[in-house]
């Protein structure tokens, strides 16, 4: 290759993923498709990351000054590309539903585009190592950042669980992952959604299932087998988790309750107009 790898993405069935080097190319394997490279266009800055859309139809690609470059399904929100920055992007995050991006900076700076919420950043904090890399929460209402020694820093309802920041390690950390089981929450809640609509079942309630919890997922199923209503999944099944999911599946008009997985909480909604 021409130029080193800077970064890699998986695909939302976990069976691919794609590997992006600092000139853009772009190198698909297992289910993953290619969609378009800048490797054979002179960047201003180098590539220094990538994040995949929630269908997996698409990709961004991140440059060290911000720019952003949107393949496939990805659309474009929004960039740093045109302002001078403390410090250079490091990485990029998408959104809960792939409608907006979180990019930050080696200072932990954090720019929201589209409709990523901003949790808290280090861009004002001396720290002892850079930060080079984020990660989304489970639930897209936080994320983490991470630093070359292993420090985190956790914002939102990201929690924290431990680092090497305090520890000697023989080479720099480059990056940090959500340990959310499900890799497309969204996705696998549209489509469970979308085929219990073409099934007849109907809509005004939603059971809301633990992606982390396979029992959950098969007590709501029993349920909704016998009463009826939607099945979709949401990080720790809670309704405030499954609002972005549901909202971004298109199903919410005609919804007026979500039921969580201990099938005793039960959150009211507003119908749409």
């Amino acid at each position: 290759m021409n130029k080193p790898v800077v970064g890699m993405a998986a695909t939302p069935s976990g069976n691919g993923y794609w590997l992006v080097a600092s000139d853009g190319g772009i190198f698909a394997y297992g289910d993953a498709r290619f969609f378009g490279s800048t490797g054979d266009i002179a960047l201003n800055k180098p590539v220094v990351g990538m994040a995949a859309t929630p269908s997996g139809n698409g990709y961004w690609l991140v440059a060290s000054d911000g720019g952003i470059f949107a393949y496939g399904d990805a659309q474009f929100f929004g960039s740093t590309g045109g302002i001078t920055l403390n410090k250079p992007v490091v990485g990029m995050t998408p959104s809960f539903n792939g409608a907006g991006y979180t990019l930050v900076a080696s200072d932990g700076g954090i720019f929201n585009y589209g409709n990523a919420q901003f949790f808290g950043s280090t861009g004002g904090i001396t720290l002892d190592k850079p930060v080079t890399g984020l990660a989304l929460s489970p639930t897209g209402q936080g994320y983490h950042l991470v630093a070359t020694d292993g420090g985190i820093f956790a914002f939102g309802d990201a929690g924290f669980f431990g680092s090497t920041g305090s520890t000697t390690i023989p080479a720099a950390i480059v990056g940090v992952s959500s340990s959310n089981s499900t890799k497309d929450p969204v996705g696998l809640s549209n489509a469970v959604v979308t085929e219990s609509i073409a099934r007849g079942l109907p809509r005004n309630i939603v059971y809301v299932a633990d992606t982390n919890e396979p029992m959950h997922a098969a007590l709501l199923g029993a349920a909704v087998g016998r009463m009826g209503g939607l099945l979709m999944l949401s990080a720790g099944g809670r309704a405030i988790s499954a609002e972005p999911a549901l909202n971004s599946t298109d199903r919410r008009p005609g919804t007026d309750r979500i039921i969580t997985s201990d099938l005793t909480g039960t959150t009211r909604v507003p119908n749409d107009p």
